[in-house]
């Protein structure tokens, strides 16, 4: 017989959790049930025009060619101006790199950094491919606990007693996903002046969301916050969520030069470049008009506030408001002995014809986590549903 062993690494990971509900409602909805999807993280809004346009016009001009394996030079000078105008790093272009989604970009980071006995801190909840990232580079995940009490965020002092000498990389995800949670400047100053203690310690800044932000002020990241540690910072961004790109897999990285050539070099072994029509379409993106995503940001805050309100009114829930991106955490330790696991619970949200996926996938326990990136009749129709559920 063949032997189907995989590999050591392989056998490290789990599959996406996220990726697995939204599988399952896709197969119930093809059997004929009405399920409505909460659970991907995907804006419903259409890709806007002139980003459509770009990918057509590239196609009809004949870029269909390989490309730089980092990206083309105006996708990459495109970034480096969404870098600076939307987030506030002034990079160059030399210094960025065009990956295959956001994913790629933190596969490469981490696999090109890490090895056997390296720890790598994780706050949580978390997204939840950063912990299967770093079990597969063969390190170990630290787990740093947050709750909602304190907005989701890890504390300087919490960070102080994480780090040990074999701390190698600190994972930030501002705006979170799944808790939408944001950090403000003050407490970014806090934690780059525990950072400057350690200097082996690299940080993962994942600002995908940043754009998706509903407080007052700019976005606060951390080497613009804390200029000194950008030799050590590597600031993940794209275009999937901020402009409904999802399907054309578009991440643009800005880093350290030795980082960002370590990315390419195993880049060029893994994938090559990035789609070349998927690169014009979002050189137009970052490069074009960005006077919608005011209209999203509100549409999407109307839909926080409608979904958290819902949320709340139902017995045995509650939710704090999300800072930012289209996610909210729901706490359901009220019902749990109902159910005994939050697997469960999703499950039977499932069956009443709502798709969310559990808090356990996120590093989290006693509840699920909703995608409010939907419209509002199928909102209302999902929150109907989980209390009739739940009722």
């Amino acid at each position: 017989m063949t032997d189907q062993t995989t590999s050591a690494a392989l056998r490290r990971i789990a599959p996406s959790r996220t990726n697995a509900m939204t599988d399952r409602a896709i197969e119930l909805r093809a059997a004929g049930r009405d399920i409505i999807s909460l659970s991907v993280g995907e804006p419903d809004f259409a890709t806007p025009a002139h980003v459509i346009e770009a990918a057509k016009a590239a196609l009809d001009g004949g870029q269909t060619r390989y490309t730089a394996v980092a990206g083309t030079a105006a996708l990459r000078e495109a970034a480096a101006l969404h870098f600076a105008r939307d987030l506030g790093i002034v990079v160059p272009p030399a210094q960025v790199i065009v990956t295959a989604g956001g994913k790629q970009a933190i596969f490469e980071a981490l696999l090109a950094t890490l090895d056997p006995g390296d720890d790598v801190l994780i706050p949580s909840p978390w997204w939840v491919s950063y912990p299967e990232i770093v079990r597969f580079a063969g390190a170990t995940v630290v787990d740093l606990p947050t709750k909602a009490a304190g907005g989701f965020r890890i504390t300087a002092a919490q960070l102080e007693a994480a780090i040990t000498p074999a701390t190698r990389w600190l994972l930030l995800n501002s705006p979170g996903n799944p808790t939408g949670a944001t950090y403000p400047a003050e407490e970014l100053a806090a934690l780059g002046a525990v950072l400057r203690r350690h200097p082996r310690v690299l940080v993962l800044s994942d600002d995908i969301y940043a754009p998706l932000r509903y407080g007052a002020g700019a976005h606060a990241t951390l080497s613009v916050v804390c200029p000194d540690l950008a030799d050590r910072v590597l600031t993940v961004s794209g275009v999937s969520k901020s402009h409904a790109m999802t399907g054309f897999r578009i991440g643009v990285s800005a880093g350290p030069a030795w980082l960002i050539a370590a990315m390419g070099k195993l880049q060029s072994h893994n994938s090559g470049n990035p789609c070349s029509i998927a690169q014009a379409a979002a050189t137009a993106a970052l490069a074009g008009p960005q006077d919608f995503l005011g209209e999203w940001r509100e549409r999407f805050r109307t839909r926080r506030d409608r979904v958290v309100a819902a949320i709340n009114a139902i017995p045995g829930l509650s939710a704090p408001l999300p800072d930012g991106a289209f996610y909210c955490m729901v706490d359901a330790a009220p019902v749990m002995d109902r159910f005994g696991d939050d697997e469960a619970l999703a499950l039977h949200l499932l069956e009443h014809g709502v798709a969310v996926v559990a808090a356990s996938a996120f590093g989290g326990a006693a509840g699920f986590r909703i995608s409010f990136a939907a419209d509002d009749a199928a909102l209302d129709e999902a929150l109907r549903r989980i209390a009739t559920a739940l009722g």
